[in-house]
């Protein structure tokens, strides 16, 4: 069976935007440091996969990549699910609670009732205008910063971005077809359904360089409405392919045969 490798992509996505680039905004990491994986925490990752070998030397199943994009400083992937709708359905309801306290206290319109009023419309927050390119959970949510709460028009905290999402893998790795990535559906909530992968060929030992799209995505008004609009960047990294065999993490044997314990004699209550 494949060993299962794995990358994480992580943005400053606020800076990325800001500079309109993922150059020394993108900090790379992998589960192979202590095989030999370089650069681990910048944007140059050389990623280390050892060949796949039977016993007797011939080459073995390929290793399989999982690219894995997160946003920095924003709210963590591994919240509830609905945390998003949850925070918007406390803040309606916190208003609903505000406005029946407002018809309450007075039932005379007056000017500190307008102001009231004005007070707890922008309290709020606003919801995102939906499109066609507007995906997934991006889709008629309230804007949040950082720490989980709506952002109203008085905020001053930065509102928490979407998580990247990598629209296409290419460049040398692929062409030279040491690598095929593609992008699959999934179960994994934290995902959100969808993440790329990629088979690699561990027969042809050599250093080869691949480029991630990545499509971010800024907050804009148009016409009076909030969109999440997207911006596409790229980045790059590479794969150094050894032909040295992976090693066995609990005896740090090589090709060899793990030890077996014997098997339990008949009768002896094992």
């Amino acid at each position: 069976m494949p060993q299962q490798l794995a990358i994480i992509v992580l943005v400053d996505v606020g800076t990325a935007l800001e500079s309109h680039t993922l150059d020394g905004n993108t900090y790379l990491f992998d589960n192979m440091k202590l095989h030999g994986s370089e650069n681990q925490g910048t944007g140059d990752l050389v990623t280390a996969i050892h060949g796949s070998y039977w016993r007797d030397g011939s080459q073995a199943s390929e290793q399989v990549l999982n690219w894995l994009p997160y946003s920095l400083g924003s709210i963590p992937p591994t919240v509830p699910r609905g945390y998003e709708v949850e925070r918007a359905r406390q803040s309606d309801e916190q208003a609903l609670n505000e406005l029946q306290d407002l018809a309450a206290k007075s039932s005379v319109p007056s000017a500190d009732a307008a102001a009231e009023i004005n007070r707890i419309r922008k309290n709020v927050g606003s919801r995102i205008k939906t499109t066609r390119r507007t995906r997934g959970r991006l889709s008629g949510q309230k804007i949040l910063d950082i720490t989980g709460r709506v952002v109203t028009e008085e905020a001053t905290s930065a509102y928490s971005y979407p998580a990247p999402v990598i629209t296409d893998i290419y460049g040398e790795a692929v062409d030279a077809k040491i690598m095929y990535p593609a992008e699959y559906g999934s179960p994994d909530m934290v995902t959100d359904g969808w993440y790329w992968s990629a088979s690699v060929d561990t027969s042809r030992p050599g250093t080869y360089s691949y480029t991630m799209r990545i499509q971010l995505h800024k907050l804009a008004q148009t016409n009076g409405e909030l969109r999440w609009e997207p911006v596409d960047l790229t980045c790059s990294s590479s794969l150094r392919i050894t032909s040295e065999p992976r090693r066995n993490a609990f005896t740090k044997a090589g090709i060899g045969p793990l030890p077996i314990p014997p098997a339990p004699r008949p009768g002896s209550g094992a």
